[in-house]
């Protein structure tokens, strides 16, 4: 069942979308050469606790960290660890957290250092599909006009969207109906007021198909192309939708 929010609850989800936000430009600006991906993870422990908010994922069906770092041909999903970011990886910090009883999910991906001109049209299509998708995002549209949208982006600039894993919806569960694909479907159900999605295009730079990594948790690509990851909190509004978890 699809859950429309009161604009008492969509308020709170707001609230919880800007403390996110805060805590993935914190993340941020913390990606460089030489950090370990377990030190990232400790820093959202840190900034989690400040915010007095927890995190959505940490031990959400078993998940042991506070937010998942995929890097290079990692897709999603990827736990923090002891693995170095170097020069010329990419790295995706996907982060949820609870505030006052809702979820807020956002996902960005960036350089470390200097990347490839691959790796950095890679990043921009992805994020620019996001945005594609949301402009879809509108009361009297339906569901597969955001699909459509960011699949048509991606594979007009040469790219290949993930089918395995999709977007969904968000409020009081981490994962409410409806589940929203980044391809086109069909029409799906109608937008209303008062829907909140978390809109999340995963993109490759070679073929869309994935596996999962040995610790049953991380994606990988089937080719070991590069991957990228964006994703945003949205809220069905009068005119269009509202970005709850927008970053500087």
């Amino acid at each position: 069942m699809i859950i429309v929010k009161s604009p008492e609850e969509i308020a709170i989800m707001r609230q919880s979308g800007k403390i996110l936000a805060s805590i993935l430009n914190r993340l941020r600006e913390e990606i460089r050469p030489g950090i370990e991906t377990c030190c990232l993870d400790e820093i959202a422990a840190e900034e989690l606790r400040n915010r007095k908010v927890k995190s959505s994922f940490k031990n959400y069906q078993g998940f042991p960290a506070n937010l998942c770092i995929s890097v290079n041909n990692e897709v999603v999903h990827g736990i923090p660890g002891e693995r170095v970011l170097k020069e010329g990886d990419i790295v995706s910090l996907d982060a949820g957290i609870i505030f006052e009883g809702f979820h807020s999910d956002l996902a960005i991906t960036v350089g470390v250092g200097e990347i490839t001109q691959q790796a950095k049209e890679l990043i921009m299509v992805t994020e620019e599909s996001l945005k594609a998708g949301i402009a879809q995002a509108r009361p009297g549209a339906h569901l597969g006009d955001i699909s459509a949208a960011i699949q048509n982006y991606v594979e007009s600039r040469g790219f290949s969207v993930i089918r395995e894993y999709t977007g969904h919806g968000i409020g009081r569960k981490l994962h409410e109906e409806p589940q929203i694909p980044n391809f086109a479907f069909g029409k799906g159900p109608l937008l209303r007021k008062g829907m909140t999605l978390a809109i999340e295009p995963m993109v490759n730079a070679g073929d869309w198909h994935t596996k999962l990594a040995s610790n049953r948790w991380t994606v990988l690509t089937a080719d070991g192309s590069l991957s990228a990851h964006f994703e945003h909190t949205v809220a069905i509004s009068n005119n269009g939708s509202e970005v709850l978890t927008e970053y500087g």
